[in-house]
């Protein structure tokens, strides 16, 4: 096997290409004002009758690409005069382009680009978009009874800038059906390389009384680099979710996963943009006024563009453009443009028909860029009277079972935008790379590395069982020492009702094997996973092993071997010999149930021992109990992206409300008989340009007289991960409570205040702040310090003599504050973590560092 192939092949799969020269030459230079000479941002640059252009950022420079028959650049904007300069193509490097103010403006405002010192009052331009926010009609269509459209969708992910040098190099040299790929860019210009195209053909319905939503997707067609990959719906619910469908009518633009301030948000836009009204000009026959808009500060997140508004006393907008400043805070965005139109229709309505947007992306230097191209197009608007049957159902989007069938007659049909001639060939080129020698080697890689697991079977054949997940292969704790494990599970390829899963483990310290054994029934068919949403599931499963008390608040598994670092010694552990039954139910709309019979038998290990409360001090060397447990679950609009290992949330935004009652009784085994109910509530709230802010609240009560195994342990974290919701300095059973509230406050600010400090803000780094608090109790029937002779209760444990577990004071709450400094090369986040409580306990941790690699926006 030819390995430099299998690397080249490898780099093509991970669309990480090293970077070349660009397609053609450029020319820099920088625009200034002819009499401040300070520099001149927004300038049009551009070649006359080329259709080949750019805009100096906010410190004027430019770059543009020139060729040998291009000599001369033409500099345009609104307040200075025109200039054409020529050069010599080929020796011309750096141009200094001095532009004058012109002596004609629009009668309507003075338009200066340059550094002025804009003022909102009395301006004309604020005044009118004032105007346009108050006029803005965001829910005109539902005021209708009843109105319905279709909407085609068509989403094209391509390697960026292939030059032709690149083309004659490397991979392309190695596989030349590579160049065949190859087109220009329709909107750029530059060549791109087409490797996937994701099509959606579908329907909306609406009905005012009762108020009723409905989509329904008739057609779904994928080509590409995401078929390779078993849960291939991971790069279209990704691709759908980052370049979500935008509207300008909402105060704040979701994009990216973040938030931008509209041009026209009701609550932010005039105090977070510049305006400037630029012309007055025909668009589709109508007379518009045309406003330009920039940020306040080019870091924030937000948008430059144009927007276009009827010349009358609508102020209807009819188009608008939008991209992203130079400097912005947005990671790996190279460039961004955004273009929406409007149309009116024969019963005045004004509706979007059109809303495109592509992104130019780099994840680093020395990598092979992407673009990512989203058409979008809305048609026959219709307001007619609605069947009743077609909103039965809780479900508000609901795919045609032939939806992934459809043949090419229904998508020539649907198709308001063609396929250019390569979006059309990708899934032929996708057999090509089949058909390369060690192609299948790399797959097999390439999906090991991205999903966690090994398939068993190869891409043209179903993989019925995975291996893994990987990372936990290899762990340790105190009580195993070194520890391995294998894991497998079943897809639906195996059946897509029933679904098996289970690993082995064995510890070279305590010398005993664990292991779990899981059977999952799902009622509804599933297409490759048992957790696919919505779940309707039965789950038998059954478990022994060795855990320690916190790894039940773990977001992850615990032999995840990145969790296995801890930062302090975590040897008061349990093994744990489980046998559960659960039956879960999730709803369209958000409300899941899920109720849950088990029983567990515990048998303390390392330095944790369950000693009565008794004089004699008796030692227990199990206990067993059995418990029933209800949970109710609220989180309207919550969507998910299905990874092997696990479902995560497409946005934190929806608010989550959760309420579950645990009873204990003495039945099958069971010793001890109770009842614990707790609840929590979690929302974020968006802050425009300040960031986010996620509140968390929970409670909890345990009813009955328990011993200390049962009791309420704070959620604490003990690795040096960080992990959404725990506490990073309680340690393991440091607090045992009856009673509990906790509150949980995460600030996310974007990089607010480090964009506005000069150098600093050239990293791009973002601030976060956390607040932890905790109060707890322990009512007189549960505090064995209180009852000196109660075999009811157990003595809260010890570590050599001395106590590790405490009462909390009701009036004392336990509290921690977080600094951190994310987006660290655009990966790694540092959180700084401070005890501001309870700081006499032995052995604890009073600060530390905690971190966590993720790739953002």
């Amino acid at each position: 096997m030819n390995i430099k192939r299998l690397k080249e092949v490898l780099v093509l799969l991970i669309l990480l290409l090293s970077c070349s020269s660009s397609l053609f030459a450029q020319i820099k230079g920088v625009v200034l004002d002819a009499k401040t000479n300070e520099p001149l941002s927004y300038i049009a640059v551009f070649y006359e009758n080329k259709g080949v252009g750019v805009i100096t950022d906010t410190n004027g420079n430019f770059a543009v690409e020139t060729r040998s028959t291009w000599n001369e650049l033409v500099f345009s904007a609104m307040g200075y005069e025109t200039k054409k300069v020529k050069f010599t193509p080929g020796k011309t490097r750096f141009l200094k382009v001095l532009l004058s103010e012109s002596d004609t403006q629009l009668a309507e405002v003075v338009v200066t680009p340059k550094k002025e010192h804009y003022r909102r009052k009395d301006n004309p331009a604020v005044i009118l978009m004032r105007k346009v926010i108050a006029n803005k009609k965001h829910d005109a269509l539902k005021e209708n009874p009843y109105y319905q459209y279709d909407k085609y969708q068509k989403i094209t992910m391509s390697l960026n800038d292939i030059t032709p040098e690149k083309m004659t190099t490397g991979i392309f040299k190695k596989l030349p059906f590579l160049k065949d790929q190859v087109e220009v860019s329709p909107i750029t210009k530059k060549m791109i390389l087409p490797i996937s195209v994701q099509e959606t053909a579908s329907q909306y319905f609406y009905r005012k009384d009762p108020k009723s939503e409905k989509t329904i997707i008739n057609g779904v067609q994928s080509d590409g680099i995401g078929d390779f990959f078993s849960t291939g719906d991971i790069l279209t619910t990704v691709l759908k979710d980052v370049f979500s469908d935008i509207d300008i009518y909402d105060n704040n633009i979701r994009l990216l996963q973040t938030r931008f301030v509209s041009p026209i948000s009701s609550t932010s836009a005039i105090s977070f943009y510049k305006f400037y009204i630029m012309d007055t000009l025909q668009v589709d026959k109508r007379s518009c006024i045309h406003l330009s808009f920039v940020p306040q500060n080019s870091q924030d997140f937000g948008f430059t563009g144009h927007l276009y508004v009827l010349n009358d006393s609508s102020y209807q907008v009819v188009k608008c453009t939008m991209n992203l400043p130079k400097k912005t805070g947005i990671n790996f965005v190279e460039n961004l443009d955004i273009l929406q139109e409007y149309t009116q229709l024969d019963n005045g309505e004004w509706v979007l028909k059109t809303d495109d947007m592509l992104a130019e992306l780099h994840l680093s230097k020395g990598m092979q860029g992407m673009q990512v191209r989203r058409v979008t197009r809305y048609t026959d608007y219709l307001f007619q009277e609605l069947p009743q049957q077609l909103f039965k159902g809780k479900a508000k989007t609901v795919r045609q079972p032939s939806a992934m069938m459809r043949d090419d007659s229904f998508w020539n049909q649907k198709r308001d935008v063609p396929l250019t001639n390569k979006e059309n060939t990708v899934s032929l080129l996708m057999k090509k790379l089949e058909n390369t020698p060690g192609f299948k080697t790399i797959i097999f890689v390439a999906r090991a590395f991205i999903e966690n697991f090994v398939e068993t079977a190869a891409h043209d054949k179903p993989n019925k069982v995975d291996i893994g997940p990987i990372n936990t292969m290899i762990g340790n704790n105190f009580v195993d020492g070194f520890r391995l494990r294998a894991s497998a599970l079943t897809t639906a390829n195996f059946n897509p009702h029933w679904f098996f899963s289970g690993y082995v483990a064995y510890g070279f310290k305590d010398k005993r094997m664990k292991y779990q054994g899981k059977v999952e029934y799902s009622i509804d068919k599933k297409e490759y996973l048992a957790r696919e949403f919505p779940k309707n599931n039965i789950t038998a499963s059954y478990q022994y092993d060795v855990f320690s008390p916190t790894d039940k608040f773990l977001k992850t598994d615990k032999d995840n071997v990145f969790v296995g670092f801890k930062t302090t010694t975590v040897d008061q552990m349990s093994y744990l010999r489980n046998f559960s039954l659960a039956y879960e139910r999730e709803t369209q709309v958000g409300f899941s149930t899920l109720l849950r019979f088990r029983n567990t038998i515990d048998e303390p290990t390392g330095q944790l021992q369950y000693i009565r409360n008794t004089s004699a001090g008796q030692m227990v060397q199990s206990m067993n109990t059995t418990d029933a447990m209800f949970e109710v679950r609220y989180a309207p609009g919550e969507t998910f992206i299905n990874t092997k290992q696990r479902r995560i949330p497409v946005t934190f935004d929806a608010p989550v409300f959760t309420a579950s009652h645990t009873l204990g009784v003495k039945a099958f085994g069971g010793n001890y008989a109770f009842n614990l109910t707790q609840a929590s509530i979690y929302k974020r709230f968006w802050l425009s340009s300040w960031g986010n802010l996620d509140f968390t609240i929970k409670g909890g009560i345990q009813w009955d007289k328990v011993p200390f195994p049962l009791l309420i342990m704070p959620e604490a974290n003990l690795s040096y991960i960080t992990q959404r919701g725990t506490f990073s300095l309680i340690n393991n059973l440091e607090f045992l409570n009856d009673r509990f509230a906790s509150l949980d406050i995460a600030y996310t600010m974007n990089g607010k205040l480090f964009n506005r400090i000069p150098l600093l803000k050239k990293l791009k780094l973002r601030e976060f702040f956390g607040f932890k608090m905790l109060y707890g109790s322990l009512t007189d029937k549960n505090n064995p310090f209180v009852h000196d002779n109660d075999s009811e209760l157990f003595r809260f444990p010890t570590r050599n003599g001395q106590q590790t577990s405490y009462v909390m004071d009701p009036n004392d709450p336990y509290m921690e504050v977080t600094f951190g400094i994310h987006n660290i090369f655009k990966l790694l986040h540092v959180d700084y973590v401070r005890r501001l409580s309870y700081l006499n306990h032995p052995g604890i941790n009073k600060d530390g560092l905690r971190f966590m690699i993720l790739l953002q926006f």
